[in-house]
């Protein structure tokens, strides 16, 4: 009787893979390959694409192995470390004194495979980093960070030595989490004059996914400890080029959108942190729920209301609650109720680091109230203005004085002030549409557009030779099915990846 085929479109390998992730961590069933069998697949994988110079495949393997980690477990990487590496090797010996040793890991080994044939011992250096990435993965999973520290900077002396173009996928990904393990244990700044010398390194080398890689973590080194102009200095002397990681990309935007905001840049500021909110993965929802809580903010500093849209999206309603409430209070211009927003989400505020942005809001919270005053009334005195925008101050009828007087220097009122009778006259308020606003509201929207074409058509991939060689119909079902594949798994990933 024949074995049942898979899928069209789906490869053998690709359906056991996906059997095995689904199948219960404590069992895997005598038909499933287990975890062993598909991380020895992985290594013959980085294998040939090294022998091949092809970096796709290493990226897959890594794709790959991100999928596998909630699988890992103790037994099973002592065992794979036994047959990858040599032992009595440096890097066996280092990475052996990470994993636990345990009597049960025999159970893991695949007995069909291990009778017939010898373990194969490997010298490639890709699959030795390869090993490194696999045990640090495995000790920050399982909150051993101090180990994970350790491990991380013993894999980052020996990718120093290595110059080839087959590492740098594997090196980008040790530079990620060597960051993350000294991240968890709140020792930043230590390695900072390290990441700028592997940055100087990568450069050098022509390594541009680790520049990506290693500028983001500088960048977020720098933003942590609140360096904003020294990030800033960083970001505008490295050398640019087109982005290689999409996820990369995405985090560059956000770090840049929160330096701008700082430098009151709100305009470039909102651009940036929409754009890194849309391009993110819809898996990645922390990051979204990061980029739109600023994103939020700065429209809010530029006196613009977001939609109401923003804050119920999936899974971002209660994360973006706080943001909601304070957008309310800006929009109906209540001082008293800005006031209660903040002190009732000061936590939030702060643990998300916009609590000084916030403050910045209450002269906004201000001017918009005023600006309803005005609105409201043709003429007002400046006690009752006082009153209606709950000014606490010592002196509050000459402080909505200066601010009224302020507010219409800068435009936000079409009023005057009566010093003398003390009141506040709001002139008539004319037709908008006789006015360039909607002409200039209706030409940033073309350019809004015209702008996301060019990106578009600037992100399209084409194969090579396309125009000489035409696929039959069958062969491009077969390709077709095999990319959604691919990107249903890197979609189910990138959650892992930020």
């Amino acid at each position: 009787m024949a074995a049942p085929q898979p899928p069209s479109g789906k490869t053998t390998e690709d359906v056991e893979m996906k059997e095995v992730l689904e199948a219960p961590s404590n069992s895997v069933p005598s038909s499933v390959p287990s975890v062993l069998h598909h991380l020895k697949e992985i290594a013959s994988l980085i294998e040939m694409g090294t022998y091949a110079k092809e970096v796709r495949r290493i990226m897959r393997a890594v794709r790959l192995t991100i999928a596998l980690r909630r699988k890992l477990n103790a037994p099973t990487l002592s065992t794979f470390l036994c047959f990858t590496l040599i032992p009595g090797s440096d890097a066996h010996s280092r990475l052996s004194s990470y994993v636990p040793k345990e009597d049960e890991h025999e159970m893991e080994i695949d007995t069909a495979t291990s009778a017939t044939q010898a373990p194969a011992k490997h010298s490639l250096p890709e699959v030795e980093i390869y090993c490194y990435l696999l045990v640090l993965i495995f000790l920050i999973d399982q909150k051993r960070y101090n180990e994970a520290k350790a491990c991380s900077s013993a894999s980052i002396a020996r990718v120093k030595n290595l110059n080839r173009r087959t590492v740098d996928v594997l090196a980008s990904r040790l530079y990620f989490y060597y960051s993350y393990s000294y991240e968890l244990t709140d020792s930043l700044s230590e390695i900072r004059r390290n990441l700028l010398a592997l940055h100087r390194m990568a450069t050098l080398r022509h390594d541009e996914l680790g520049q990506e890689t290693l500028l983001n973590l500088l960048l977020r080194n720098y933003l942590h400890y609140n360096l904003y102009d020294q990030a800033e200095k960083l970001r505008s002397k490295a050398p640019r080029f087109e982005a290689h990681s999409n996820q990369q990309f995405c985090r560059y935007l956000f770090y840049l959108g929160k330096i701008r905001t700082i430098q009151l840049e709100y305009t470039d500021a909102k651009e940036s942190l929409l754009q890194a909110a849309r391009k993110a993965p819809i898996a990645a929802r922390g990051f979204r729920i990061q980029c739109n809580k600023w994103a939020v903010i700065v429209r809010l500093l530029l006196g613009e209301i977001p939609e109401r849209t923003v804050f119920v999206q999936n899974g971002m309603k209660k994360a973006l609650r706080p943001y909601f409430e304070l957008t309310n209070a800006v929009r109906i211009g209540d001082l008293e109720l800005f006031r209660t927003v903040a002190e009732k989400f000061a936590s939030t505020f702060s643990s998300d680091r916009t609590h000084s942005l916030i403050v910045r809001l209450r002269h906004n919270v201000i001017r918009t109230g005023l600006r309803n005053i005005s609105i409201s009334y043709s003429r007002i005195s400046l006690v009752d203005v006082a009153r209606k925008l709950r000014l606490d101050s010592a002196n509050p009828v000459a402080d909505a004085e200066s601010i009224v007087a302020k507010a219409i220097r800068d435009g936000a009122i079409d009023a005057t002030v009566d010093h003398t009778n003390g009141w506040m006259v709001s002139k008539e308020t004319g037709d908008v549409y006789s006015t360039n606003e909607p002409q200039l509201a209706f030409n940033s929207r073309i350019a809004f557009c015209l702008n996301m074409h060019n990106e578009a058509v600037r992100a399209l991939r084409f194969p090579p030779n396309s125009h000489k060689e035409k696929e039959s119909a069958e062969k491009r079902r077969e390709r077709q099915q095999q990319e959604q594949e691919l990107a249903k798994h890197i979609a189910e990933e990138d959650d892992e990846e930020f």
